[in-house]
């Protein structure tokens, strides 16, 4: 069992009991099973994506959405101006036309055909249907989430959530939405008490935390999580991470955990989507290796997810990876989760991954080291002990929705967006 008992790693957040959570893997898992859920909807959908594309399946969702707002449901996407910049106008004048409410986090103009709003993005991905339904993970609305895109088919994650969690996760994303000001602002914040007051009936014996990363008040709340459950871990830890490239209180954390002899296990991409992410995450594998931690990369296609799991009870699922961009600039969402039978679903489908999917890095495929791996591990480690403060330095301004009526065109199709 977990020694990990903290209920102050988020600000003093408590555990919420009697929820149900459901591990989503890949696109075929969940984007049915989210498109089925707007369908059915009766009175409201939320949806926030960092990456909706116009492809089969942003054409998916965008069906589904036009359909709730013919019904006279409540609607509302909010997408990032970074990762979902190229959508047409026609694309978002069929969403408005049918009563969606669209938004743009942060939405910035090009300068010679780049964008240069590339810091302090709205990285999460979450739906909320009926106040009742939540779904929090780390796929976007692309085909690059299913199999049948190929060799760059991503690797990822979500969960369906329902019990009492939903209704603080409820009442996140209409804050979200309501302290953005503007027209209509009155409205959500009426949406928000009426939300605070309907609690939903327990559904299940997981106790669940609902964890974000902000640039304000909760900067590091998902980081805290991680360290607390590796610094009390027992037996085992598991992090499937797309984007590793932590900060030296995390390595410092596996490095000792490793040590006194859990066993330590980190899933990284053996075949990036950028390789550059290989590149960063190889430059610690000494470290690690050396302590004891094992290293697995994962080779049939692009890895995207971002879970973890400690010992026999803890786990976490979401939209952070382990990198600057995520613990440092952008806006993230984890469920931190304490249940047995969702920490052994997760722990048979990563070891599925380990065991068929993965080679196993060992000291002898590394290089020799050399007084230039010296010198720059020492550089290394001391960029990953201080990025935390240096990145502090770059603007916190004070991001906007803008909401989208009357969209003018932004020119091209939908492109891929890195670290997603």
């Amino acid at each position: 069992m977990s020694g990990y008992t903290s209920d102050n790693a988020n600000g003093g957040r408590r555990w919420t009991d009697g929820n149900r959570v459901e591990l989503l893997e890949n696109g075929e898992q969940f984007f049915p099973r989210v498109f089925d859920a707007i369908r059915e909807a009766r009175r409201e959908v939320i949806v926030e994506t960092f990456i909706l594309f116009e492809d089969k399946v942003g054409e998916q969702l965008h069906a589904a959405l036009c359909e709730a707002g013919r019904r006279g449901l409540k609607v509302d996407l909010l997408i990032d101006g970074f990762g979902s910049p190229s959508l047409s106008p026609e694309f978002i004048s069929g969403l408005t036309s049918a009563g969606v409410k669209v938004r743009v986090f942060d939405p910035g103009k090009r300068f010679f055909g780049q964008r240069l709003n590339v810091f302090r993005r709205m990285h999460r991905k979450i739906v909320v249907v009926d106040g009742g339904l939540a779904f929090v993970g780390g796929i976007n609305y692309s085909a690059d989430h299913l199999l049948d895109f190929g060799p760059q088919a991503k690797q990822d994650y979500a969960v369906a959530l329902t019990g009492p969690i939903v209704s603080e996760i409820h009442r996140f994303v209409l804050h979200a939405i309501a302290v953005s000001g503007g027209k209509g602002a009155s409205w959500f914040r009426r949406r928000i008490k009426e939300g605070a007051s309907a609690a939903n009936a327990p559904a299940g014996s997981a106790q669940v935390q609902f964890v974000t990363r902000d640039n304000r008040r909760h900067t590091n709340d998902i980081e805290r999580h991680y360290l607390a459950a590796i610094r009390s871990a027992r037996q085992r830890v598991v992090i499937a991470n797309a984007y590793f490239f932590p900060g030296y209180r995390l390595i410092k954390a596996m490095r000792r955990a490793a040590r006194r002899g859990v066993d330590v296990r980190l899933i990284l991409q053996g075949e990036p989507d950028m390789p550059i992410v290989k590149v960063a995450a190889s430059m610690l594998y000494h470290h690690l290796l050396h302590a004891g931690v094992r290293i697995y990369e994962y080779c049939e296609r692009p890895l995207h997810g971002k879970v973890a799991l400690a010992d026999d009870q803890w786990s976490t699922v979401g939209s952070s990876n382990l990198d600057p961009l995520s613990l440092s600039l952008n806006l993230e969402a984890n469920v931190i989760v304490r249940d047995k039978a969702f920490n052994q679903t997760l722990w048979e489908r990563l070891d599925a991954l380990m065991q068929h999917s993965c080679k196993r890095i060992e000291a002898s495929d590394l290089s020799e080291w050399s007084s230039w791996r010296l010198v720059r591990s020492f550089f290394i480690f001391h960029l990953l002990r201080w990025y935390p403060s240096w990145v502090g330095w770059l603007p916190r301004h004070a991001p906007k929705l803008e909401p989208l009526d009357t969209p003018k065109p932004q020119g091209g199709g939908a492109t891929q967006t890195d670290a997603a």
